[in-house]
């Protein structure tokens, strides 16, 4: 391989051939939309379906209950069953979450979105049979599946690009997720039409359909490369790493990014991949596991449920402008509700607000929190974070879920006023405690939060120590490819 000298940029290739991977920046998008349709565009879209058969589900419910026992459900009785088919899917995800850690560790980022597809499968084969089986039961297991199936690409997907992306690139594609989460949303919403799949003869084959993003992904993702930084730093292949930076980059293969990847697994050997229980007593990502905490349960109690602007602006900019606009948009929601009745103009207003704020949750927070892990976070410590930053995503999505209805009906018109004192919670949080990350290595965002982790006590070490072992903010040198 070449020596450090010659190492401006690399010939792709193990053979040291020219460069073939022209299209470099396509292979990037191309792997992006294959990960992303059967990832985050599955959370969005199985958000979106539950939608439209619920009459025809809650008629089934009642059905099923007067073949099995002969007496008729009360209303209230349906509707909490029927609940529970929609809540059950959060409960799924914080699973999936939960196991999208040791997934990503012991398969790789790539290999685990594949295998995420068996719950997918599962999911749908139950739902299409659960008619003609007469089982309400059949609904409730194939809606946890296909929740574990969001939980873990919501964790994984992002890794996978923030770890596949060059760093001037990594915010903006993993704005991505978000976008596809929209798209998966629409896309439901139009499959869902009475037209298509939305009537009553047709609803276990829209509860299934959401099989087919998942064959498109195990049809196409085999053919990109796995993260280039799993390869070298988790399972030690130089090569492999190498290959697959060249298709992601081209030619464009440079030393100091390589560099960076060899320092970042100089500073975890012999460090074993931390679980969540570690990461909770480690003194040295404190502050970097409350901060993604913090913001993931944010994202969710906001009640809600990017674009390019976040490598321009920066990740803490986005944050902290998007959930300040949120507060002020859900002050003037409430203004408005409150003179619904005696201004006439007040419902457009009020309608002018709904899309406001979720066009402030979009350009901030909703592209920028699932990036943040991957950027403060080593890679030893990067699987458990975001099983705990997904674990609370999912928790709190959950109860808001069961919360809401209880908040409308005793807060009315002012319900939206403690989503507000969370936005500018959250607001007051980023800005007092999270660095700006856009560009900036790990060793030198670790070495920011090292300031809130170690406050007050002196970091004295030899030199001799520092280059014997791996402390906080701290890299080992190392010898190029």
């Amino acid at each position: 391989m070449p020596g450090d000298k010659e190492l401006k940029s690399l010939p792709c290739g193990p053979d040291g051939l020219d460069c073939i991977f022209e299209g470099n920046a396509r292979i990037l998008a191309l792997t992006v939309c294959s990960a992303a349709i059967g990832g985050t565009l599955q959370y969005g879209y199985n958000i979106a379906i539950i939608n439209a058969p619920t009459i025809y589900v809650q008629k089934f419910i009642n059905e099923t209950f007067q073949e099995r026992w002969g007496a008729e459900l009360q209303v209230y009785q349906v509707t909490l069953i029927w609940t529970f088919i929609v809540s059950i899917f959060s409960l799924g995800g914080l699973a999936g979450a939960l196991i999208a850690g040791p997934m990503a560790i012991y398969f790789g980022r790539k290999k685990s979105l594949l295998l995420n597809n068996v719950f997918l499968l599962l999911s749908s084969v139950l739902a299409v049979f659960s008619r003609a089986a007469r089982s309400v039961e059949m609904i409730i297991l194939a809606r946890f599946l296909v929740g574990i199936n969001a939980g873990v690409s919501m964790n994984i997907q992002p890794m996978y690009f923030g770890e596949s992306a060059p760093k001037h690139l990594r915010g903006a594609v993993s704005i991505s997720s978000a976008v596809f989460t929209a798209f998966g949303v629409v896309l439901g919403q139009v499959v869902g039409l009475r037209e298509i799949l939305g009537s009553e003869s047709c609803w276990p084959y829209l509860l299934a359909s959401n099989a087919v993003p998942g064959f498109i992904q195990l049809l196409t993702l085999p053919w990109f490369p796995e993260s280039p930084r799993y390869l070298l730093i988790d399972k030690g292949d130089k090569e492999a790493c190498i290959n697959a930076l060249c298709r992601f980059r081209g030619c464009d293969v440079l030393h100091s990014e390589i560099e960076e990847i060899q320092q970042e697994q100089a500073a975890a050997l012999g460090i074993k991949a931390k679980g969540p229980l570690e990461l909770f007593t480690d003194q040295s990502v404190r502050w970097q596991l409350l901060s993604v905490m913090v913001i993931s349960s944010a994202m969710q109690l906001c009640g809600n449920d990017s674009n390019l602007l976040i490598e321009k602006l920066g990740r803490k900019f986005l944050l902290m402008g998007g959930y300040i606009l949120m507060a002020g948009w859900a002050v003037v929601f409430t203004v408005s509700l409150s003179f619904q009745h005696t201004v006439s103009e007040m419902p457009y207003l009020s309608m002018t607000c709904v899309f406001a704020y979720i066009l402030s949750f979009g350009t901030g927070p909703a592209g920028v929190t699932g990036i943040l892990p991957t950027e403060i976070f080593s890679q030893t410590a990067r699987p458990a974070a975001y099983m705990i930053a997904g674990s609370m995503m999912w928790l709190n999505l959950f109860l808001m879920g069961m919360v809401f209805p209880f908040l409308v009906r005793g807060f009315g018109q002012f319900c939206f006023l403690p989503f507000c004192a969370v936005c500018l919670l959250s607001a007051v949080f980023i800005g007092l405690v999270l660095p700006e990350t856009k560009g900036k290595s790990l060793p030198a965002i670790a070495e920011e939060y090292d300031k809130l982790n170690f406050r007050g006590q002196e970091l004295q070490l030899s030199v001799s120590t520092q280059l014997a072992q791996y402390q906080p903010s701290k890299v080992l040198s190392s010898t190029s490819l």
